[in-house]
């Protein structure tokens, strides 16, 4: 387990693009924590770092954003308007756990036994001042504890 703590927008993407060095495609990221913790800064500087182009807000209305990152696609899914698991079916998410994508879900705390055995779970929460955030980085495997 690792825990970052940063103290700025900036810092938290930064944060995204240092945890990007390790994802491989098929790698499947869940992001847990409350509104506007950092959760779509730190995806943005994950896909920044990946290789990929745009502009890399949160997919809230849309439900999955694809990123093309040279040999691999990044997806990045936004589950806080899924209300049922027949939803997010519907929505085709499984079907990005697997290459040629890396896969961020947002509000991943309403489907994380849905969730392969080997993803990454990160917690987002606010601390201190405005800015602050405490980031949580677990790895595949580890107790959840």
């Amino acid at each position: 387990m690792t825990t970052v703590v940063t103290h700025a927008p900036e810092d938290t993407e930064s944060a995204g693009a240092g945890f990007a060095a390790v994802l491989k495609p098929g790698d499947v990221v869940a992001l847990t924590g409350p509104l506007g913790s950092g959760k779509t800064s730190f995806v943005s500087g994950a896909c920044a770092a990946l290789g990929a182009t745009g502009h890399f807000g949160s997919p809230t209305f849309t439900f999955i954003n694809e990123y093309p990152a040279g040999t691999m696609t990044v997806v990045h899914a936004d589950m806080y308007r899924i209300s049922s698991r027949a939803e997010m079916a519907e929505i085709g998410l499984l079907e990005y756990f697997r290459p040629p994508y890396v896969c961020f879900i947002e509000w991943a705390e309403r489907i994380l036994d849905l969730l392969p055995s080997g993803h990454y779970l990160i917690c987002f929460e606010h601390c201190g001042g405005a800015t602050e955030r405490r980031i949580t980085i677990r790895q595949p495997g580890e107790s959840r504890r």
